[in-house]
């Protein structure tokens, strides 16, 4: 007599699209970032560097040499997984040479340590080696540690040098606040009016009407910023509004080529919706040298 049918059981019905679409997920904002991940970040540091400003203004030095060490790292790992050979340890130390010594021998001081280091990366480079090897790239590769060593610490030592100014911590807020208002206006005209790529080629997301939206915030803040907190005329906000707008979106534009030429999305993963500190420091460290030299030209 045949034995009975073995029981098999019934296949797991497969989910409908809508408890798919049900699966909770990381809301992320047209440019491709966790927004409310990236607002609370931004927010918690604005307020800290507010907070820094108004009552231990020169506690923003070990701030700013702790935050350009951070991204001096990230950069050059970055660069080593590419197999450019940057020194790291000139450039870090370096790096905070030029930012400390800014503090009490202001340009002096900045310019002697960027030579001392820029010296010190070629010597290092020539026998990192050893004696008996022979450089492999040794030109390219000086070279991008120099361009890392003006592009991070040398620019970030002109907030420094800000800072020791009359009212210094004025003016760096005010710096600071611009280029948020920068970043803030690209954003909405961008995510509600861009349709006119700027640079495609460079930055895809990047739009004319984004640009335009940068222009409109920052000049209002520059208006209001150089006005109220720096009690000047309020045409000297207009301009430096007008400059901070086109440095810092040059600034971003240099980052988004550097990051693209090394085939990847973020510099780091340090700050959630932002990527690294140098993905956050990418519009900042030019804007600190227009800042300086409009302000320290004009007050």
């Amino acid at each position: 007599m045949p034995s009975p049918p073995e029981w098999v059981p019934p296949a797991p019905e497969p989910e409908s699209p809508a408890a798919e679409q049900s699966a909770p997920a990381a809301p992320a904002s047209k440019a491709g970032r966790n927004l409310p991940a990236a607002l609370a970040v931004g927010m918690g540091l604005g307020l800290s560097l507010i907070a820094i400003l108004l009552f231990a203004p020169k506690v923003l030095i070990g701030v700013i040499a702790a935050a350009i060490a951070v991204a001096t790292w990230e950069v050059a790992k970055r660069l080593r997984e590419a197999d450019v050979l940057v020194p790291r340890i000139p450039l870090l130390a370096g790096g905070q040479a030029i930012v400390w010594l800014a503090w009490p021998w202001g340009p002096q001081g900045v310019l002697g340590a960027f030579g001392a280091t820029a010296l010190a990366i070629m010597v290092w480079r020539l026998f990192d080696h050893g004696l008996r090897a022979t450089p492999r790239n040794y030109l390219r590769d000086t070279a991008i540690s120099v361009f890392v060593l003006a592009w991070i610490p040398l620019l970030a030592s002109f907030a420094v040098l800000m800072l020791q100014q009359d009212d210094g911590n004025l003016r760096v807020l005010t710096f600071m606040i611009l280029v948020v208002c920068s970043d803030v206006g690209g954003y909405v005209a961008g995510v509600l009016f861009g349709k006119h790529p700027m640079v495609p080629h460079i930055s895809p997301k990047k739009s004319w009407e984004g640009f335009g939206g940068s222009l409109v915030f920052c000049v209002i803040g520059g208006l209001l910023t150089v006005t109220l907190l720096l009690q000047a005329n309020s045409m000297i906000g207009v301009l430096l509004g007008v400059g901070l707008v086109l440095i810092a979106t040059t600034g971003d534009l240099i980052e988004s080529q550097v990051k693209r030429e090394l085939g990847i999305k973020d510099m780091g993963t340090l700050l959630p919706g932002h990527g690294g500190i140098m993905d956050r420091l990418d519009s900042m460290l030019p804007s600190a040298f227009v800042a300086w030299l409009v302000l320290t030209a004009l007050l």
